[in-house]
């Protein structure tokens, strides 16, 4: 798949439009677009895991303010409480498994031979 497919970068031919005196395409003006592409790209990957961490930090503090609420009696439904337990207890193991996944390329990517 291209970096235009992608979305990142608008259109191919405006970023590579440098043309050299002998008719070939400008080497560095595709390299820098690509460069820059995939420096954005793992910038929004980079963003996109920070904020699925924080959204895993914040159903699970929602579950342990409700645990506390329903041990003192200040709760009134408990269902509240069961319903933000068990998308904390999923949230975790999906983040758990995406973990145990990224390990797991990692160590494939180390076995490989150049």
């Amino acid at each position: 798949m291209s970096v235009a497919a992608v979305g990142v970068v608008p259109a191919v031919p405006s970023a590579v439009t440098g043309v050299t005196g002998t008719g070939f395409i400008a080497a560095t003006d595709a390299s820098s677009a690509a460069t820059a592409a995939s420096a954005s790209g793992s910038a929004a990957f980079g963003n996109a895991l920070t904020s699925s961490i924080d959204s895993l930090q914040g159903l699970q503090s929602t579950s342990d303010n409700l645990a506390v609420k329903a041990v003192t009696g200040d709760l009134t439904d408990v269902h509240s409480y069961t319903i933000a337990a068990s998308e904390a207890k999923v949230a975790l193991e999906v983040t758990s498994a995406l973990r145990n996944k990224a390990i797991d390329a990692f160590t494939e990517i180390m076995r490989m031979q150049a």
